[in-house]
């Protein structure tokens, strides 16, 4: 591994590409028209979070039938208390604008055969309100995305670079800096992962869109490359963090051991009225919510997670049987033939579902301006802990707030990028005193006891004698990871494993410190609302 002499020169540094990361591209590349924009992105254009979202972004669309209010109102309900009311209304409010932009940017949303736009329901959902594309709405607002992109160029997009950490005065300054401390971000260390150097950016504004944590847990929905990076990053630069013991798991992901990531059985399915039933084909949850298959997420994984550790069985059934055939193909194309491909037609069959870690509700703080506490650290999307989501995300809320706070991050630095110089010199990346030696075999194990420690101690339900079982075993992972990472070539594998292990580490803490169950947090040794 070697350290590319070179300072690489950026405006506009991008960590990520899905939603959040080229919504504040095209903006600023097309407002900046003398700005670089440079995004980089550890794997391929479109791999990333946004491309596997299946059920689509909410927004009120049909005033007629539909509110601001209500869609406020499902909101604060989903995120159990913990919403900041003042984001959840901004966002609520922006939606349509933000929405009608995808639009025009050459997103296709499916439409009924009147031509007006067909709008779906999710759990938490008091009304249709979900804009989709059949059910791989995340792909086709990729693909929309970077296309637009690829028509600027003044946008330089890097793939297969992975952002190391952070350049803040700990790096400039040769000085540790404290979390309550004026920081600054001034670019990041990325490693080129083809030619294995490491290069350096300095930048006038950040923008941290690195995506979630879905790696941290056993089972998850969320593809290889979700490795809890940004947050773990932000937290060694000293940025605030809160919020991260808030873990949505999605209820239903397609039972069916062996592949990885889990294949989804989107929300919008039970949407459109499909039905849980236990192990012996019995209906269970009205025994847990008034709305039913129609609870939030976090209530019906836990429902779920009830079932199962009743039963002693490995799922539950999805019941899609009753409904017009036709039309659930037509919604939901990959989904039929997924289930096909495994034997189950749904016309007949129920589909074998059990929860899977889906996102994370807490991460990096932002202002209404997608401001850090880091000074030109701006962050967007499922990185951040923004106060839209609160305890819970409702669903098809989370592609709505990468596009808004993305918005409004660029909206700020149209009035204090002009401002903004680069600094004067940052130091390369220092790569003396590796070895070559380090057997890959250390990092795939410890990967794996992370996975395993996460998903058997702080999964839907947590104790404290889980969590402190959690932390001691995550300290000694941490000392033996600190020394393979101080003393070995980089590579991405042990840039990840170190993430995970920060990131598994925050959410443990913060889980030691909550007292009371709140939408994806849920300890036995609180009171038991199930």
């Amino acid at each position: 591994m070697n350290a590319e002499k070179k300072i690489h020169k950026t405006d506009f540094l991008i960590i990520g590409s899905g939603i959040a990361g080229l919504t504040f591209a095209l903006k600023t590349a097309t407002h900046f028209k003398d700005a670089k924009i440079t995004i980089v992105t550890k794997n391929e254009k479109n791999e990333c979070n946004t491309k596997y979202a299946q059920g689509g972004i909410s927004t009120v669309w049909d005033k007629t039938v539909d509110s601001f209010d209500q869609h406020i109102k499902d909101t604060l309900i989903a995120g159990d208390g913990i919403c900041d009311e003042e984001v959840v209304e901004m966002v609520v409010k922006e939606a349509p604008k933000r929405l009608q932009e995808l639009i025009d940017w050459g997103t296709k949303f499916d439409k009924d055969k009147n031509g007006t736009y067909s709008l779906g329901r999710e759990g938490g959902h008091s009304q249709d309100r979900i804009l989709h594309h059949k059910d791989i709405t995340g792909a086709e607002i990729e693909r929309a995305l970077i296309e637009q992109v690829e028509k600027f160029e003044n946008i330089n997009f890097l793939t297969y670079h992975y952002a190391i950490d952070l350049i803040t005065e700990h790096q400039v300054k040769k000085k540790q800096t404290k979390r309550q401390e004026k920081i600054t971000c001034y670019g990041a260390y990325v490693l080129d992962e083809k030619k294995s150097i490491v290069k350096t950016f300095s930048s006038k504004v950040t923008m941290l869109a690195s995506g979630g944590i879905g790696q941290v847990y056993i089972t998850t929905t969320n593809p290889v490359i979700a490795t809890g990076d940004g947050i773990a990053m932000a937290y060694r630069a000293k940025a605030e963090i809160s919020d991260v013991e808030f873990i949505q798991f999605h209820p239903t992901a397609l039972y069916n051991p062996g592949e990885y990531p889990a294949f989804l059985i989107s929300e919008a399915v039970r949407g459109e009225g499909a039905i849980l039933r236990d192990f012996n084909g019995k209906r269970f949850m009205h025994k847990y919510d008034e709305r039913e298959e129609l609870a939030s997420r976090d209530i019906v994984a836990r429902a779920i997670d009830s079932e199962l550790k009743k039963s002693g069985a490995p799922y539950v059934y999805l019941d899609c049987t009753h409904i017009n055939f036709e039309e659930f193909q037509k919604h939901f194309p990959n989904i039929t033939e997924k289930c096909m491909s495994l034997g189950i037609d749904v016309r007949k069959d129920f589909i074998p579902v059990s929860p899977a870690q889906h996102y994370i509700c807490g991460g990096v703080n932002v202002n209404k301006k997608g401001k850090t506490s880091i000074k030109n650290l701006y962050a967007s999307g499922e990185v951040t802990r923004s106060g839209l989501h609160g305890a819970n995300r409702l669903a098809s809320n989370s592609l709505l707030e990468g596009l808004v706070f993305s918005h409004n991050a660029f909206e700020n630095l149209k009035k204090r990028f002009s401002k903004i110089k680069f600094p004067k010199q940052i130091p390369v990346w220092n790569d003396s005193g590796v070895v070559k030696n380090m057997e890959k075999i250390l990092i795939t194990h410890d990967r794996n006891e992370v996975k395993t420690i996460m998903s058997n101690y702080v999964g839907i339900v947590r104790s404290n004698e889980r969590l402190l079982r959690a932390e001691r075993k995550l300290k000694v992972l941490y000392e033996d990871n600190k020394r393979l990472y101080d003393h070995s070539e980089l590579s991405v594998d042990l840039c990840e494993l170190r993430n995970l292990i920060t990131t598994a580490y925050l959410i443990t803490q913060f889980s030691k410190t909550r007292k009371e169950n709140k939408g994806g947090f849920y300890s036995a040794d609180l009171v038991n609302e199930l």
